[in-house]
């Protein structure tokens, strides 16, 4: 699958100042996605020798790099905030300032091992907690406000919150509990009972989540090759993938993301690269780091689809080139940690 995908490089085109501009899909076709930066500190990200990195937790100093082995991560409040597994925290880059620091979980907020995050429309996060077996909450300012699911009860992967449900994706029932907002109390599970048998409803290793404009569930099942799709109250929809190694197949498939016009991102951390499908599940493209880039990504886990901080980057974007929106994918491994694109075309 990797010498299939290295095959296409995304399209080059160069300023008089030489610094190359890389877009997707190659010609002919016309470019919809460029490749805007990528950064694993704030040094980096800053654009200078800034050595004021982030403090976080203990008020020790994280390693220079900044970002050691992140995971999940969401957009909101002009930030993004990155769960990252080495450092056992989130981290919160804040966009306006471009500096990194730590959110502080104490008493009953504590984390032990973040995984993933989402943030609802209030700027609440959400932190799936691998250790704990609870997805956290927290307000916009890092205030702890409550645990989602009892100890025991799960073993959480990624959640996705809405105006009333919350969806955690679980490994330990093979399945999405749906819980509500307010109270907490698990409403159902998605595949339900009489589907979880069924392997074409069913899911496997449900590992990252997302939801559409229409309330449809989108969960990458890493064990299944495959995203599956479902309706708002949990009936099967259709199936997005296959194992194999040529676009529209998936070898170890992760992150998942929906954006407004129902096109689907799919990461895959054996080929390196994220999948774009359009509305009905038809291939459409796929993009990477710059091939043979020394800070090429590296096993991609997470993508998200950001429409609200496209100003902190049109900056990177090449002339005649409009951003309608963003696409971040998070890499465990590399140069580049945290990869930003943008969606759009040239007018």
């Amino acid at each position: 699958m990797l010498g299939l995908f290295l095959l296409a490089a995304g399209c080059v085109t160069t300023k008089t100042t030489k610094t190359p501009y890389y877009f997707y899909p190659a010609p002919p076709d016309e470019p919809h996605l460029q490749f805007l930066t990528g950064f694993s500190s704030e040094r980096e990200f800053r654009g200078h020798a800034d050595h004021s990195l982030m403090s976080f937790l203990t008020g020790a100093q994280p390693p220079e790099k900044g970002l050691s082995k992140p995971y999940g991560a969401a957009a909101g409040n002009n930030k993004f905030y990155v769960c990252d597994t080495d450092l056992g925290a989130v981290l919160m880059i804040d966009l306006p300032t471009r500096r990194i620091s730590g959110l502080v979980a104490e008493g009953e907020g504590y984390l032990n091992m973040p995984l993933n995050v989402t943030v609802d429309a209030n700027g609440d996060l959400y932190v799936v907690d691998s250790g704990r077996n609870q997805v956290v909450v927290y307000d916009k300012n890092g205030n702890y406000l409550s645990a989602v699911g009892k100890s025991g009860e799960m073993k959480p992967r990624d959640v996705a919150v809405n105006k009333d449900r919350i969806y955690v994706a679980d490994f330990q029932t093979h399945t999405v509990r749906v819980y509500d907002k307010t109270s907490h109390n698990l409403l159902f599970d998605i595949p339900h009972a009489a589907d979880k048998t069924n392997f074409t409803c069913a899911l496997i290793m449900p590992t990252n989540l997302a939801l559409d404009q229409q309330g449809r569930v989108y969960v990458s099942d890493t064990g299944g090759f495959r995203v599956q799709i479902y309706d708002a109250d949990g009936t099967y929809v259709r199936s997005l993938g296959e194992m194999g190694d040529s676009p529209g197949q998936f070898a170890r498939v992760k992150g998942v993301a929906v954006d407004r016009a129902g096109r689907v991102y799919a990461t895959d951390a054996m080929s390196q690269v994220t999948q774009i499908f359009d509305e009905q599940g038809r291939p459409l493209t796929w993009f990477g780091d710059p091939s043979g880039s020394a800070k090429e990504k590296m096993l991609p886990a997470k993508v998200f689809v950001d429409y609200d901080d496209v100003d902190f980057f049109k900056s990177y974007a090449a002339p005649g080139f409009k951003v309608e929106y963003l696409v971040v994918v998070i890499n465990q491994m590399g140069g580049h940690k945290i990869s930003v694109y943008g969606f759009g075309e040239k007018k």
